[in-house]
Order: structure tokens, then sequence, then C-alpha cells
């Protein structure tokens, strides 16, 4: 096993592990701010349910956006058997699903949804648990389902080097069900394809006749 050594000028998003700050008279300065827009929207702040659903709100807003603040336990990655050359190739290391939560950035509404990614490994591989833990990284913010999926594959292309990364999401959004269109059963699919995936069509064939049979609908 080895730690990955980074340049920090190069360190991004979700190797910065470093809690987010709020003081005590933030949260209070923020609890009253929800507080007004609550009873303005018509809720009832003055019963034994909703006296602190203010705070209540600001915190799990706060816990659903842990993403912002990285994982420090994913900086680590395994060697393969291959140590250079660049046929050296192993199989397709394929995870999911992984469930995933998400707040849209444009209405701060959910979206959740599956993951399922794969990848071609070189020198090093990342534990599969880790696979799930970079999901959520990137899932845990403010977001949209294009960017998530755009930040998995890019990330473990420059963490790990490998020859192809796959990435497939599919995830229903809140935006499009309680607001809008109201759309109840539509799901949003998006694939993303690097290296040996991208320009390889039975590539992409056998990571999505392998997902298939996984995926939740």
């Amino acid at each position: 096993m080895s730690t990955l050594a980074f340049d920090p000028e190069e360190t991004t998003h979700w190797e910065k592990v470093r809690p987010r700050e709020i003081s005590p008279a933030q949260w209070k300065k923020f609890e009253a701010y929800a507080a007004e827009i609550l009873l303005a929207f018509g809720m009832d702040l003055d019963t034994a349910g909703t006296r602190a659903t203010p705070s209540r709100y600001l915190h799990a807003l706060f816990e659903s956006t842990a993403g912002y603040e990285g994982d420090p336990k994913l900086l680590t990655a395994f060697p393969t058997e291959c140590h250079g050359g660049p046929d050296c190739n192993i199989s397709q290391v394929i995870e999911g699903p992984i469930e995933f939560y998400a707040l849209c950035e444009h209405h701060v509404l959910p979206f959740h949804g599956h993951a399922y990614i794969g990848y071609i490994a070189h020198e090093e591989i990342i534990g599969i648990s880790k696979l799930s833990r970079l999901v959520r990284v990137f899932a845990r913010r403010f977001t949209v389902q294009e960017r998530v999926g755009v930040e998995i594959a890019d990330e473990l292309v420059r963490v790990l080097k490998p020859h192809g990364v796959a990435v497939y999401l599919n995830a229903t959004h809140l935006c499009t069900q309680m607001r809008g269109v109201r759309e109840g059963h539509s799901r949003t699919w998006t694939s993303f394809w690097r290296g040996n995936y991208e320009s390889d069509p039975q590539l992409r064939t056998e990571f999505l006749q392998s997902v298939n049979p996984r995926i939740e609908h």
C-alpha cells in the first residue's frame, strides 16, 4: 500500500481535507434568517415540533454538503502487478450500484441515484470502498449530475493514471418531481468515458453489459 504524494499546488477539490468553519455567532445569525424565511412561507414555528426547525434545517444542509471538506481516507492507492510499459493491462474493475445523494445547485432540492464505475488499472488501483467515498465526496455538494460524473472520471484518471475510466450515473431529480413539470417517474442517465473506454466501443459494450443487470430502477 502506498500513500499518494501530491504537489500542494496541484491539489484538487476532493483532496482538500479541510473542515468548514462556522462560528456560533454565524450559526445564530443564519438560524434567524432561516426562521424569518420559513415564517414568511407559512410555517408555524411556535409548536413543539417546529421551534428547532431552523436550526435542524441548517445543520441538515451543512451535513448534506460535507463533500466540500474532502475525505482523508481517499488518499491511498495500492500497486498492481504492472510495473511500467503501455501494454501492461489488467482486467476491468467495476463497482456499483453506489448510492448517492446530492443537492441541485439550481433549486437546492435533492437528486439521488446510483453510480457505476469501471476502470482499467495500470500501476495503481484504489480500494473498492474508496470508489464509494469518491462518489460521495463529489455528490455531497451543491452540484449537477453532469458535473458529478465528470469530476469522478477526471479525478480517477489524474490520480491512478489508468488505461481507461467509465462512469455511469442514473438519478431522480426532485426539482422536476416536486415543482415545474412535476414528472414523477423520470430518471436521468449520464455516461462519461476516458482513455480506452472512449476509443473502444467494444470495451464500452462490455462495461454496459456488466452494469445492466445491476442497475437500480
